[in-house]
Parts: C-alpha cells; structure tokens; sequence
C-alpha cells in the first residue's frame, strides 16, 4: 500500500512501479524491485504481460505503463522505502481490494481477459 502521504496515489494498493532512469525497461524494473522491495530478479526472468496508456486527469501527462511478468526471484518482499510504501501483500486477481491504483486495476482486468493493451482516462 502507498504512503498516505505519498506524492502519488497515497493510500492505494499498487504493484512495484517506477520510472525509468535512463536505462531499458527490464532493467529499471529489476533496479526497482530490489530498491523499494529487496528482490532479486533477474531481466531474463521477465515477459511483457500487458501495456497501459493512461492519463490521470484531463490535463494531465500521459503516461505508459509496461506490466511484466517476473518468471522467478529470489527473497520475499520487505518495506524498504517506508516514506512510499507502508505494506506488501499478495491479492487474488479475483479479490482485488477497493482501493487500487485505476490504472493497475485496468492492468490487471486486461491481462486477465488475455488483451496486451489498454488505454484509460482519455476522453472519446
């Protein structure tokens, strides 16, 4: 769960997440599981499982979220950026709670009814 005090989404349940810092995706994700979890993973160990393009508000900067599968890992999930995160847990795709990021839950719905891509937030 993110911080209350988070300057993002404060309060929700999310997945690892980050930005990219110069660096390729796969890589940024294992950098950021090991920075706010302590996982170990490794870039081969990870397939691309769904992309969202999301905008949070009108208004707002787009963005696009890569969601991977990681295949294995070492260690067991630990707060390690307790500013950002108060808690780990594992959810049943089928019991997700109330309060989640929209985009990870549209991530989430999409890789589960087996679509690669979707777009939340824009206006029609």
């Amino acid at each position: 769960m993110r911080h209350p005090d988070s300057a993002y989404a404060g309060g929700l349940w999310h997945v690892l997440a980050g930005h990219c810092e110069y660096e390729a995706a796969t890589a940024c994700l294992v950098r950021e599981a090991h920075e706010e979890a302590g996982l170990v993973i490794g870039q081969d160990a990870l397939s691309l499982v769904h992309t969202v393009h999301a905008v949070d508000r009108p208004g707002g900067r787009p963005r696009i979220q890569l969601f991977f599968r990681a295949h294995s890992w070492e260690g067991t999930p630990e707060l390690r950026e307790p500013d950002k995160t108060v808690a780990w847990r594992y959810a049943d795709v089928d019991g997700l709670p109330d309060a989640i990021v929209p985009y990870t839950r549209a991530a989430l719905e999409g890789i589960r009814a087996g679509r690669p891509y979707t777009e939340t937030g824009w206006s029609r």
